[in-house]
């Protein structure tokens, strides 16, 4: 039986982010995710988290200036004080949460850069955040993310970044696997998370065309999470995706799953 965490930088967007636990829960999820819940006072999601009875199950590593365009600072040179800086405080968040994983979005890379050295960057950059996180008793997560979505983002595959995982060689580090960026760049959806399987340790959804919620595109989810649950994986399933109309309306989709 998959377990489905609600994605609230996604989902119930009609109402400010500090509300949306609420209705996250009213909705029957047990568990939420975020991109990033460093505007807010730790305290203040704690209090959140603890009156309607969810885990935070996931949340990303600051990745710079998100409304410039940035998406993530790992491959970035000249940032690195600035990287480290933000895994100190992604490990002081996670561990007032009760947070056991934290994502890395890697970025979109420097064109000046060459290939080489971008590669030796992020492998520096991510084997600090392991180790750091490993100290912590947190998870390091890194996610490929679709060349059609973002077209500079350093991490387009599930391989590459199992290539990645093992050049850097900390146990710590493991894969964020989202159905609808690996839909769009490879495909074959359940036999690469069963090869996987050991490594992943997140998986989130979204239907493609469009990202909008499971059942609206061409991925067979209930095959996909029949599939899963043949594999024996016991992770979370984070829904991040874009509603097509209300995010109540569109949860439909998960009633069966629920039951």
């Amino acid at each position: 039986m998959p377990k489905f965490s609600a994605n609230l930088s996604m989902l119930f967007n009609e109402v400010d982010f500090m509300q949306r636990f609420r209705l996250a829960k009213q909705q029957g999820f047990s568990a939420v995710e975020y991109m990033f819940p460093y505007d807010y006072p730790m305290d203040a999601i704690r209090k959140e988290l603890d009156e309607n009875q969810l885990t935070q199950v996931l949340q990303n590593l600051p990745a710079g200036d998100w409304a410039a365009g940035e998406r993530g600072i790992a491959c970035l040179p000249g940032r690195e004080s600035e990287f480290r800086d933000g895994v100190g405080l992604a490990i002081d968040y996670a561990k007032k949460l009760g947070c056991g994983q934290i994502n890395c979005l890697i970025g979109n890379v420097d064109p000046s850069l060459s290939q080489h050295h971008t590669d030796e960057l992020v492998i520096a950059n991510l084997s600090y955040a392991a180790q750091e996180l490993a100290d912590a008793n947190i998870r390091l997560l890194i996610e490929p993310i679709n060349k059609y979505d973002m077209p500079n983002f350093y991490l387009k595959t599930s391989q590459q970044a199992i290539e990645l995982i093992e050049k850097i060689g900390n146990p710590n580090i493991y894969l964020q696997y989202d159905i609808y960026h690996m839909q769009r760049m490879e495909g074959e959806l359940t036999q690469t998370m069963e090869r996987l399987l050991a490594k992943i340790s997140h998986i989130q959804v979204a239907d493609n065309p469009g990202r909008n919620e499971p059942g609206t595109g061409e991925i067979n989810y209930d095959y996909i999470f029949s599939a899963l649950d043949r594999m024996g994986y016991s992770g979370w399933i984070g829904c991040e995706y874009k509603p097509k109309d209300t995010t109540e309306s569109g949860l439909s989709w998960m009633k069966k799953y629920q039951s």
